[in-house]
């Protein structure tokens, strides 16, 4: 570090600037910011969430007001209009802010109303993706992903591995309200350091299915149930390169599609049952926390999730208490499934591989593929 140019002191040439505030851009410039809008929120009557540290909610009798912080972009809810004016107003008297009054356009994400509920629409962001990656005008595709793999790969390395990462990372912020494209999005960022021409022409075909489903939305529709069910999926020894499975799940809350995942497990199972099991470990770990997060939101119903697993070895290893030998090399952490299952938070059920609805662990046929995406 040295002094600026124009303001160097000549009596010491070898100080440096103190810093009395951070600045806008630097990388600790976030954290500041987020430390000193905590502590205004929290002397203003918000208790901070203990589940999600960007989640502030305030009570003020029947009424309760959430308040949602992505660095400098802030979303606030709540049923009564005037209690949301005076904490408006409030916190215009010590930050400049502005009220842009119902959320349309945040984040990158485009918020619509209709009778049904809520959607939230990435259209805008696709076109921009299309048009960035030269695609804008290409025929567009039934499935982001082939079934049938080349028997001899091609290992050429791609011209511009540069484009292919920064369209890849795009791709996996539509992911946000694309769950669709999770596996192929999860499978072409597992090739980020050395993209191949095979990996660009995967590529290509996601953004060609973008093309021809620029119009898929998500939609939440209020719904009087608070339940939760989840569906959860693995892919034994999917990778023909380390031969590590693929694991992915899809939870509701009611009706809605609020969290879904497609990923690579981090070691090599050595059955079909234990891939599963251990795909159902993740998925205990995401409805936990979205559990505490509805407890804190007084949002709860207190009946015990319900997870639905194709294989019935792994169903009934997360009921029997027994510790069988094939399953001594299971590392402890997984094994916290039987507790939430023999103290009643979950419970582990059986659903047919016709009626999986956790689409994010393998390609698959067009028509299978757009059934269960309907």
């Amino acid at each position: 570090m040295k002094q600026p140019p124009g303001y160097e002191d000549p009596t010491h040439p070898g100080h440096v600037c103190h810093l009395q505030r951070s600045l806008y851009g630097l990388k600790q410039a976030p954290r500041a910011w987020f430390k000193r809008l905590q502590e205004f929120l929290l002397s203003t009557g918000f208790q901070g969430s203990k589940t999600d540290v960007s989640l502030f909610h305030y009570t003020a009798g029947d009424s309760r007001v959430y308040l949602l912080v992505y660095v400098d972009d802030i979303v606030m809810m709540d049923s009564d209009k005037a209690l949301i004016d005076s904490l408006l107003h409030h916190l215009a008297s010590t930050f400049k802010i502005r009220d842009l009054g119902t959320p349309g356009f945040f984040l990158g994400i485009e918020t619509l109303f209709d009778t049904d509920g809520l959607i939230l629409s990435q259209r805008r962001y696709m076109k921009d993706i299309l048009t960035r990656a030269g695609m804008a005008e290409c025929k567009p595709l039934a499935t982001p992903a082939v079934v049938t793999q080349p028997a001899t790969p091609t290992l050429e390395p791609f011209e511009n591995p540069t484009q292919y990462r920064r369209i890849v990372g795009a791709l996996q912020y539509l992911t946000i309200t694309r769950p669709d494209l999770s596996y192929s999005v999860n499978r072409l960022c597992q090739f980020m350091h050395s993209p191949t021409e095979d990996n660009w022409a995967s590529l290509k075909r996601v953004l060609r299915y973008v093309k021809g489903t620029q119009d898929y939305e998500l939609r939440i529709t209020p719904s009087s149930s608070t339940e939760l069910h989840a569906f959860s999926y693995s892919d034994w020894a999917s990778c023909p390169i380390d031969q590590k499975s693929t694991s992915g799940y899809a939870v509701f809350l009611g009706g809605n599609l609020v969290s879904w995942l497609s990923r690579k497990q981090r070691t090599v199972a050595r059955s079909s049952t234990e891939v599963e099991y251990k795909g159902l470990a993740d998925v205990f770990a995401e409805v936990t926390w979205i559990v505490s997060l509805l407890q804190e939101l007084g949002l709860f119903s207190g009946k015990p999730a319900s997870l639905w697993c194709d294989n019935l070895g792994a169903t009934y290893l997360a009921a029997n208490l027994v510790f069988h030998a094939r399953t001594k090399h299971v590392e402890i952490d997984y094994h916290f499934v039987r507790d939430k299952v023999a103290f009643g938070d979950f419970i582990v059920s059986f659903v047919s591989t016709k009626e999986q609805l956790a689409i994010f662990t393998k390609p698959l046929p067009a028509a299978r593929f757009q059934n269960l995406r309907d």
